[in-house]
């Protein structure tokens, strides 16, 4: 059975774009674990709860398939460092499937994984932040919904949560 870690904000993840993310990949037969800054449960921007299998520091790509940080409010807060950096070069090391929505690609951008890359993020139309960050950091931003760069699938949020889970599924299985 196909694997993947979500990796999410232990407060203020962006809810949807968990859940719906996470039920299209355990709707396509895979198993997924939940990996946050500590193992116990995350609670996410409306309120929703969700279990943490894992802190994010004890996450080895070798176990996965596809590892996938999802965004919301509390994902730079809490994932924006080096354990997460690592994690990211880590995952491109073993050429694993490396996956961010919303504001989380901000995160792959800042570790080097989005260097000469397609890459999309969440933006609105007072706050080009995300955009800046990912361009600085080598990205080419690209305004669609879900962008597929080789092994690296960005959204730009909870909109495009469902297709996002689907284009992670489609690499995944080939």
């Amino acid at each position: 059975m196909k694997k993947a870690v979500l990796i999410i904000a232990d407060q203020n993840f962006q809810d949807r774009e968990y859940f719906v993310t996470k039920e299209t990949l355990e709707d396509g037969g895979m198993e997924v674990k939940t990996a946050a800054g500590q193992k116990g449960t995350a609670e996410g921007v409306f309120g929703f709860k969700a279990g943490v299998d894992l802190p994010v520091a004890e996450v080895k790509p070798v176990n996965f398939d596809a590892v996938v940080f999802i965004g919301g409010g509390g994902a730079l807060e809490y994932l924006d460092n080096e354990i997460s950096y690592d994690l990211v070069r880590e995952t491109i090391r073993q050429n694993k499937i490396l996956a961010a929505i919303c504001v989380a690609p901000v995160i792959l951008a800042k570790a080097g994984a989005l260097k000469n890359k397609k890459a999309t993020v969440w933006r609105n139309f007072s706050d080009k932040e995300p955009i800046k960050i990912l361009e600085k950091n080598g990205a080419e931003f690209v305004d669609k919904n879900v962008v597929v760069d080789g092994k690296i699938i960005t959204a730009n949020g909870p909109v495009a949560a469902e297709e996002f889970g689907e284009n992670i599924l489609k690499l995944i299985n080939g």
